[in-house]
């Protein structure tokens, strides 16, 4: 009866769309494979450096991006400004000073401490409590900790358990619950009330310069961060009663009594936060009788910069995407100067920060330009260049995923499949709509930021999870300029019907998804 009901409601909208359409959708042909080729070709380039966010690249395509807004002549989406600018900080570690007994010890040869691991202050400490390894396991009836008494004070443990590697190497979430972890360790010293701990490793000397320059964050941390620092078996030998028998390791500590020693200990850091900002780029083409209503097209410019010399081109990932906006725009920016102009207000959005954690939608969702309660929809285009090296059928050529079909709204799926029909007639695919998606996919670009507010969302796809994902070999010469045409020409139409209908989309779905 479902399927009844929907192939009715394909067929009235046919109807509604060849009535109400027909002068906006004859300027799809302005998207074109060679006009999204010459963006992509700037955009993808060595120039911008892969637009990591908060970075020269990423300020390099904004002003581009904006640029080619001004070109068409779209209006500025923030007021006077074609950017909103958000805060992303990032911190550096400028000061670090370790002395024991009056002896200076060397950064990376002798101790190390992570931005994390410690905040700017200067501290002086006259004992320590050695706990051993530092471990609290009662399912193996180990308390390290037990008759130590350690609030205020700093505290100092062993490197992994003394029996087998310490998980902490192995990363993801087994370091959060393996005791033998320095996060474990961490985090039981902060517990019981510690200054501080001092974690004596193997490591050093360092290999590799310690990184002194933070990754970048959304929102700024006032709290001061516990002080942890890795030192030497050198270092520790200043500290506690250990006999020197030549080149020290980690073992020859673990016989040491676990109690309190007296030591002079100076510990000196200091961080800087900056505020290197970034910015969701925003264009417009004001609507005449519904002019208070909005649909969004949006896809995200940013990518994963430079690792050294490498370059993160992005050119699918989401160069794709962003220059299918632009051409989009390009298109109804050419209807309106014909006098073709749409009856609610299109707002093209480019925006940043969606590689570290969809930070440029989450600011805009938070901070609305446009009021979410009058943005009917929002098409989200990220990465739809390529063919899904796992896609195994026969319209490999010939596809996109849709994602947001059969959530938020009835209307979705009724209006994109006759658009599609009316113009590309491609395969519009629903598997990553499966609340079971192992991939999750549908939290995993822009907008989820949208959807979480209550706006019904289209989300376009080429599924590209495996080949050059996240890799420097995502380029522009492995783009298929005419399969992204036909798929950007397919949102163009979808967009041309939501802009002029009578009615918003209907907003009458409960969001059928595990929580994210």
């Amino acid at each position: 009866m479902k399927k009844m009901i929907w192939i009715l409601l394909l067929l009235m909208s046919n109807i509604v769309f060849a009535q109400t359409n027909n002068t906006l959708t004859k300027f799809g042909k302005v998207i074109t494979a060679e006009g999204l080729k010459q963006k992509l070709s700037i955009i993808a380039s060595a120039e911008m450096e892969g637009r990591e966010t908060g970075t020269p690249g990423q300020k390099k395509a904004a002003a581009y991006i904006e640029s080619e807004f001004k070109r068409m002549g779209l209006q500025p989406g923030n007021g006077q400004s074609y950017q909103q600018v958000y805060p992303v900080y990032q911190d550096a570690l400028v000061e670090k000073k370790l002395v024991v007994a009056g002896k200076i010890f060397e950064w990376d040869k002798d101790f190390n401490f992570s931005l994390q691991g410690v905040s700017t202050g200067n501290w002086n400490f006259t004992e320590v409590v050695f706990a051993g390894y530092g471990i609290v396991d009662p399912s193996k009836n180990i308390n390290d900790y037990e008759n130590l008494e350690v609030k205020g004070k700093l505290v100092v443990v062993l490197d992994g358990s003394g029996s087998a590697p310490t998980a902490a190497a192995a990363g993801g979430r087994g370091m959060f619950n393996n005791p033998t972890s320095s996060y474990a360790k961490t985090r039981t010293a902060s517990t019981k009330g510690a200054a501080g701990i001092l974690i004596i490793t193997p490591d050093f000397p360092k290999k590799s310069p310690t990184e002194t320059k933070g990754g970048m964050y959304l929102k700024a941390n006032t709290a001061a961060g516990f002080l942890s620092a890795s030192i030497s078996p050198e270092v520790a030998a200043n500290i506690t009663p250990v006999v020197s028998t030549g080149k020290l390791t980690v073992a020859d500590f673990k016989d040491i009594k676990k109690a309190n020693y007296h030591v002079a200990i100076n510990i000196a850091a200091k961080k800087v936060t900056e505020n290197v900002e970034s910015s969701n780029v925003i264009g417009i083409i004001p609507g005449t009788d519904k002019k208070e209503e909005y649909v969004m097209i949006t896809g995200h410019y940013d990518h994963l910069g430079k690792r050294g010399d490498v370059i993160y081109y992005g050119a699918d990932d989401d160069g794709s995407g962003t220059v299918s906006v632009m051409q989009i725009a390009e298109a109804f920016a050419a209807a309106a100067k014909k006098g073709k102009q749409p009856r609610r207000t299109i707002v093209f959005m480019t925006v940043s920060g969606e590689e570290k954690g969809l930070w440029g939608s989450e600011y805009y969702s938070e901070h609305p330009i446009f009021p979410l309660d009058k943005t009917t929809v929002d098409l989200n285009i990220d990465m739809v260049g390529r063919v899904d090296t796992e896609r195994l059928t026969a319209d490999s050529l010939n596809y996109i995923y849709v994602i947001g079909h059969d959530k938020l709204s009835t209307d979705l799926p009724v209006i994109n499949e006759a658009a599609n029909k009316a113009s590309s007639n491609i395969i519009l695919d629903y598997k990553f709509d499966d609340p079971n998606d192992k991939n999750r996919i549908y939290y995993r670009s822009d907008h989820y930021n949208f959807a979480r507010k209550g706006v019904p969302i289209l989300f376009f796809y080429d599924g590209m999870l495996q080949a050059d994902y996240h890799k420097p070999t995502d380029t522009i010469e492995k783009i298929n300029f005419d399969l992204m045409q036909k798929r950007v020409l397919m949102i163009y139409h979808t967009a041309c019907e939501m802009i002029q209908r009578e009615d918003m989309l209907k907003r009458d779905l409960k969001l059928n998804m595990p929580s994210r």
